[in-house]
């Protein structure tokens, strides 16, 4: 009998607003989609190859003792070019948290606050290519 992982991978990613409307607006430009799924106070994506879920939650749902501003833990999203993905984010508005800084042969990473607050981390990640390749032969 195969034991399973504690963590057994990203569901979703949620991310707070003031204002859902303009977030799910921002988010569907940049992501190319609409949300798949809606309901007050809610809009949900789902994206990338393994069709991980990024909602956007009105920030009155938050809990007690939220933060207010950038804090917490960044999730890097793979992407292919990660200069051109960052320009492009900083030109939708969002603003630089970290600049694309290389972490060793393969491994590129940036980050920035959108324009609700959250920070959004993007990588290129060659392990996770390496991976996506192998499922892929599977």
């Amino acid at each position: 009998m195969r034991e399973t992982q504690t963590l057994r991978g990203l569901t979703t990613v949620s991310f707070w607003t003031d204002d859902l409307a303009a977030a799910k607006k921002w988010y569907a430009e940049l992501l190319g989609m609409e949300p798949y799924f809606e309901r007050p106070g809610y809009a949900e994506f789902r994206l990338g190859d393994y069709q991980h879920e990024l909602g956007l939650i009105d920030s009155s749902y938050a809990p007690n003792g939220a933060a207010n501003g950038p804090a917490g833990a960044i999730v890097y999203w793979h992407v292919d070019e990660v200069k051109a993905t960052f320009k492009k984010l900083i030109s939708m508005g969002a603003t630089e948290y970290e600049a694309p800084t290389e972490r060793g042969e393969g491994f590129i990473t940036a980050s920035v606050v959108d324009p609700f607050g959250n920070i959004l981390g993007i990588m290129y990640n060659q392990h996770y290519l390496e991976f996506l390749s192998s499922t892929s032969k599977a």
